[in-house]
């Protein structure tokens, strides 16, 4: 199974959140359900960007690369 980086962007306050899971749909439920400690207090979150990955180890080096900042000034170039 592959795995998906995505970035979600709350749409109370802009912040964008990068991750990488299997099942994509349940992880964006969990972050506007709040089982989420650090995304719980901003949101609903959208989904702004995903790409998959075929290995747990280049699903991490692209989160790391959407962490940074210049991964971080990407994402945000892609907000409507």
């Amino acid at each position: 199974m592959k795995y998906t980086v995505y970035a979600i962007i709350s749409q109370v306050d802009g912040r964008i959140y990068v991750g990488f899971t299997k099942h994509l749909g349940q992880r964006v439920k969990e972050h506007n359900s709040g089982k989420t400690k650090s995304t719980k207090g901003f949101r609903p979150w959208a989904l702004l960007f995903t790409q998959e990955c075929e290995t747990r180890v280049d699903a991490r080096k692209l989160e790391k690369y959407y962490k940074s900042g210049i991964g971080k000034e990407k994402l945000k170039s892609m907000v409507p």
